[in-house]
Parts: C-alpha cells; structure tokens; sequence
C-alpha cells in the first residue's frame, strides 16, 4: 500500500458510519450473542485457540455475523480473504483459492475465506467453493440472513459448524450505546452528550433488536442537533423519536420471518386464540404481507380446519376478501381482521380430512422471532428445532388445548374483548373460559414454548465411533440413570456444562455429545481421578475435550472465574459423602446462570438394601437374627458420618434454603446382582483403614462366633447365585 493508498484509507475510515467506526475488533469488545459466544462456549474457544473449521453465521442484520468475521480476521494466525459474494463471482473465488494454495505450498500458512452474504452465490458458484473447503484448502466462513438450510449449498451446509445469531436484547443494546458514547476515538467520547433516558429507551425499543439501526439513529441525533450555550448536546424523546420513526419489522416475504409468521397465525386461527390471530395478523399487515396471500390461507383453513363445523365459515372468508378487494387498503382491513376473528371464534373440525384418507386408500400402492413451537416446522425442525413442543389441538378433547399463541413478552395479553349481541354472545362465554385455561396452563408452564436450539454442526464419526465405544462399557442401569439426569437437564447444543462427580465420566461423556458448540467442564477431587480422566480425555480433539478440574467442592466458585457462569450443572452422588451440604450448594447458587438448571442423582443409604434382609430369619437363632438387624440399621443412624445421616427430607429443605426452586423425585429399583464369595469374603473381613467394614459395624453388638455364623450363612445359602438388591436414587431439579 502506497502513501496515497494509505491517505485514502485513513479518509475512509474517519468519514466512515458510526456503525463501521465502532464494530468492536474484539471478543471483550463484542455484545450480545453469549449462547454462541460466552465464556467457555466452544466458537469462543476455537477463535481463541486459533482451530477453526468451516462456520456459518445465519441471523438478522445488525447481530454480530460480519463482526465475528472481523474478529476472527484480527485474532487469527491464518491468511484472511474476504469477499462480498452481492459483488464477487467465479473469477474472486478462483483468485482467492489460488492464493491459499499459494499461501499453503510456499508457507504452510492455512487460509480463511470470508464470504458475506453467502446466500446470494448461485449454485454454481457455491459448487466451485466446495472441492476447496472440502480438501482444506480454504476454511470457509459465511454470514448469511437467509434460511442456510435452503440457501446454501446442501454440501456446504454439512461440512460447516452453523451458528444462529439471535437480536440483541434491551440489555444489550443499551450497552452498545453507552460504548459509543464513552469511546473517544471512534465514537462520541470526545463529545459532550446527554441522552434523555426515555430517548434511549425509544432508540432501543424501535431499533429491535438491530445494532447496526440503533447507532445510524443515533449518529443521526448527535449530527443534527445542534450543541446549546454550554457546549453539550441534547438529545430528548422528540430529537430520537425523528431520527428512529418507524420499527423495522424482520420480515422477507421469501425467508424464514415469512413462513414463520404466516405459520403462527394459522396456527393461532386453529387453535381458536382470536387475541394471538390479531396479532400475528397485525404483524403480517404492518410489514407488508400481501393481503391477498393472507386470505387464500385463511380460505385454506376455513376448509381444513373448520369445516362442517361451521359452514359459514368459508362463506364469510371469501366474503371479507371480496369486500376488501373492493375497498383495497387502509379500510381493508376491516375485512382482513373480521375473517380472522370469525375463523378463530369458529367451532373447529377437521373431518374434511378424511378426502385425504380417501386419496391415501387410493394411491396406496405408491409410495407416499416467533415462538419456537408456532414455527414453520416443515422447513428445518432437525436442524433448530421449528415446531417443537408445537400441541396439535385436533389431538384433544374438543379440539382444543391450553397452549401459549403468543410471545412471551405478550402472554396473557388480552386484544379481543366479544360482545354480547347476536351470536357473538355465544362465543363469548367460550372464549373466556379457554383464556382462563390458557393463563392456568401458562403458570403451570404447559404448552409454552421450548429453548430454541441456536446451533447445528455436522456429524464427527470420528467422536460418534469413540463414544459409543465408551458408553458400551457402562451398564445398564447406570446408562438408565445418565438418561434421566438428561433429560432432566434437557441441555441446548451452546450450553455450558459442569459435572460435579466425573470419576467415571458417565455424565461428562454423554455432556460432550449433547453440547457440542457449549463446553463441558469436569470437577474431580483426586489426582488419581484427575489423571485417569486426563488421560480418556486425550482421545479427543483439544476443542471437544472438557475442562478437567481437580478441585473440592466446597471451594468450587474458587477454582472458575468470576464471569464463568453454567446453563446446567450436573451430578452423579455429588452431595452423598459432603459434611457440609449446605456450603456446596452455595458454591453451586454462584456457578449457575440465571435460570440455570442443577440435576443431581443421589443414592439414598438410608434407603438402601440391608444385608439382613437377603437372609431367611429361619437360617439363624431368632435373638441373633435381631441382633443383626439391629446391628446392621445402626450403620445408617449414625448423627456424624455424612453418607448416612441425611435423607430426602433434608435434601428437600437444603435445597429451600439456598433459594432454590427444588423437584425431588424418589425412584425405587430392583437390580439382579451376581453375590459372589470373595465379595461376601470382603463385607466380613476386618478393615484396619479408617472405614470400617461390615464386620467391624457387627462387632458392636455381636460375637465373632456370631458374626462367623452369619458369614457361614451367606456363604452356603446365598454366594455364588443371583440375588434381587433394592437401591433408591433421588434425582433432583432445581433451577437458580
């Protein structure tokens, strides 16, 4: 670059947007987006380690994909390439490829090709990037606002980790905000401004979501507002109500806002919630939606949905849409909302179904920011989960069941108020009820929707082959209780785990697998666990191996820092053998997210099988018989040995007092187990260690020719053979 280069560059840069001058240039200077890019989570940690693999950022405008990439360009030892594919084609990506391999032969330097706005290659120019992602040659990194499932190339999706960028919050934004002001070099730091706090409140709310909408408003104000006597500028609620006068509604009548939308409002008219059919529909009208399209799906479920169950129903739709092709818009929508409240308020049926059925039987020899669970779940439910949790109301007790329609920052929100003329009283007295069902639904937290899964990564045999190979090796009732901590847990694909107990790694394992683009930390309180567990961990790739913490758990919150915070905390008997119980979960309150889930398996001693009752009271002398009983349950009255002197009462109210929202739920199994003789030889030997054996507890109330009787007992009648042993295990929920 020459000096009149350089000239031209510092003029570009200083007359830049406020929106280029402060996108942040590094991961601390980075807001929003922690599912993906907090502290510990797994893309963090490959740009920090510098081993990135092929991504895709998909989300709206103004959310961090471009930054990232800028980030990833300042932090990375490998040759940076970025290309607009608007502006680039076949010829751009030819030089690009040509300098990584040049990059590659003479250097050994990998390559990093950006692509912004992926989406908008064709096919055959994403076809030309694949023999070159696939060999190595380039690591791809693509940002895109479209669907990647249906605008990317099916092969680039696969070999590519995807990561869903969501809009910034209230929180977020307001942090934005208040970076540019303080920043005196490419913000307005240098500058005296005072931002009414109702003005930034308007700036944030309109800006929706949109970094990149909320600093043009703002460069917008300060630019034109001129400074009063003293110098400063003020910007009040009338000055950002000028610069930022109308939301800007994610909405692209081709891309998943479209049919998301489109999906919560037919689904919203289905399940009879005439207040969330208002509202999707208003969506719909402000941004833009063709009306027209808008009547041929509410004539669709008139017939689909309806039915005979009201006749009318078709009738009055194709009515509404007559009139509103005679009035057009704005009174139109007059028409529009009157069709949509009328098939919401309708009876429901779907017999007209059974045309289908009919087909079925004739072709038979063929083959034949929405709420998660109101998405479109035809378009990529494997992926992201659309659809999920979605309560199909042709599958209850008079078609309908008490399920969220609306947001959540609108639940219970009430925008249809029935009359009580004509037939709209009939449908009065129903439409209370079911919102009276919904808000009892909605505290009960039923039909509500699930965590929306923000990541997708394609499949590592390598890893699948290693797992499974370590999972073989667990039997069978400990495989069925790492299932139920599970799905206890129910973890997201960017969640951060920490197992509590991971001497045999049962939970951290399955952790790895169900988080891969989150992170697993280990805790172990031995050098002996820590080096075993080392070593399994060795097998992995350096990004895929959890955090191994030798540590105990009464100083747990010592050994992270203080910003490391866990969505979930797992465990298997983490509590059993802790004196103090209530101190670790102190520990355990400060590691957890908001909001964050903590699942503990406990086995119970007090609960468990006692080795008197595999005995028949006939094989003893009856006074012995109870002497060994009463031996035996004075092992689990002990006030001072911690493994035995709690039960799940106690657990119960530990749990209260550490302000935790707590679900215990007891579960009693039968296993049958192999008793053989050295194990029976083990439970009557002496154990000079600190812990006593089982015949050092019998000793305090029975002989040695007793306590030899006994034995000889077990030996004749029961070593050697299968018996039934009983345990209780405590799973427990509690969420911060």
């Amino acid at each position: 670059m020459d000096l009149f280069d350089r000239h031209r560059q510092d003029l570009t840069d200083a007359e830049a947007p406020l929106a280029a001058r402060m996108r942040p240039q590094t991961l601390d200077e980075f807001v929003g987006q922690a599912a993906i890019i907090g502290q510990g989570r797994l893309l963090r940690r490959a740009i920090q380690a510098d081993q990135l693999s092929s991504l895709i950022f998909y989300g709206p405008p103004g959310t961090g994909k471009t930054t990232l990439a800028r980030i990833i360009a300042n932090t990375t030892k490998a040759h940076f390439i970025a290309i607009n594919a608007v502006l680039a084609g076949v010829k751009e990506i030819r030089d690009a490829i040509a300098t990584a391999q040049d990059k590659r032969g003479q250097h050994s330097q990998r390559t990093i090709l950006f692509v912004d706005e992926v989406h908008r290659f064709n096919k055959s120019q994403q076809d030309a990037l694949l023999p070159w992602v696939e060999n190595g040659t380039v690591i791809l990194i693509g940002a895109t606002t479209e669907n990647p499932y249906f605008e990317v190339n099916k092969a680039l999706v696969s070999r590519s980790r995807i990561f869903q960028l969501k809009p910034l919050n209230e929180e977020d934004l307001k942090r934005v905000v208040e970076q540019t002001l303080s920043d005196r070099s490419r913000g307005y730091g240098d500058r005296s401004i005072q931002l009414d706090s109702d003005a930034l409140n308007h700036l944030v709310n309109v800006a929706n979501g949109d970094a990149r909408a909320l600093l043009n408003a703002l460069e917008l104000a300060v630019e034109t507002t001129p400074s009063d006597a003293s110098g400063t500028i003020c910007i009040s609620l009338s000055v950002a109500e000028e610069s930022i006068q109308r939301r800007a509604v994610l909405y692209d009548k081709e891309g998943d806002a479209h049919f998301d939308t489109i999906s919560a409002f037919i689904k919203s008219l289905r399940g009879s919630d005439a207040d969330a059919a208002l509202y999707w529909l208003a969506r719909m009208v402000y941004a833009g939606e063709d009306p027209r399209f808008i009547f041929r799906r509410m004539v669709i479920l008139a017939g689909e949905d309806v039915g005979l169950a009201d006749p009318n129903a078709i009738v009055i739709v194709n009515a509404c849409a007559e009139a509103f092709d005679r009035v057009g818009m704005p009174e139109g929508r007059y028409p529009l909302a009157q069709a949509a409240l009328y098939l919401a308020t309708a009876p429901k049926s779907n017999s007209v179904m059974g045309f289908f059925d009919a087909l079925s039987a004739i072709e038979h020899e063929r083959e034949s920011e929405v709420p998660l669970h109101l998405r479109d779940s035809s378009r990529d439910k494997q992926g992201f989960g659309h659809g999920s949790g979605y309560l199909y109301p042709h599958s209850y007790r008079e078609h309908w069941v008490e399920q969220q329609y609306l947001p959540g920052s609108l639940q219970g929100q009430v925008f249809y108020q029935p009359s009580d003329q004509g037939f709209e009283a009939q449908i009065r007295t129903k439409v209370s009820r079911q919102r009276e069902a919904q808000l009892a639904a909605l505290v009960e937290g039923i039909g509500v929707a699930l965590p929306e899964g923000l990541t997708m990564s394609p499949a590592d045999s390598t890893l699948d082959r290693w797992m499974q190979r370590t999972l073989s090796q667990v039997g069978e009732k400990l495989g069925s209780l790492r299932d139920r901590v599970f799905d206890l847990a129910a973890p997201q694909r960017h969640h951060l785990i920490l197992d509590l107990n991971a001497t045999s790694g049962l939970l951290t394992w399955e952790a790895i697998r169900q988080v891969p683009e989150g992170g697993v930390y280990a805790c172990v309180q031995t050098q002996k666990d820590y080096d075993a567990l080392t070593e399994q961990a060795e097998t992995l790739s350096e990004l895929t191996r959890p955090v191994i913490v030798h540590t105990q758990l009464t100083a747990l919150s010592d050994a992270f820092s203080k910003s490391l915070k866990f969505d979930r905390i797992l465990g298997r008997n983490a509590l059993q053998a802790e004196p103090d119980k209530a101190i670790v979960l102190a520990q355990l309150t400060k590691l957890l997210q908001p909001d964050g889930v903590l699942v503990l398996a406990e086995a119970v001693p007090r609960r468990a099988q006692r080795l008197y009752q595999l005995l028949d009271r006939t094989w003893l002398d009856e006074e012995i018989y109870d002497r060994l009983v009463q031996a035996e349950e004075a092992i689990y009255a002990q006030p001072f040995d911690p493994k035995v002197n709690w039960d799940i009462d106690d657990l119960q109210l530990l749990f209260e007092k550490a302000n935790l929202s707590v679900e215990l739920q007891p579960i009693r199994s039968q296993t049958a187990i192999y008793l053989s003789q050295a194990l029976c030889d083990r439970w009557f030997a002496p154990n000079p260690a600190n812990t006593p054996s089982y015949r050092d507890h019998l000793s305090h109330r029975l002989s040695d020719d007793e306590i030899a009787q006994i034995q000889q007992r077990f030996s004749q009648r029961l070593c050697n053979q299968a018996v039934t042993w009983e345990s209780t295990t405590v799973f427990i929920r509690a969420v911060s």
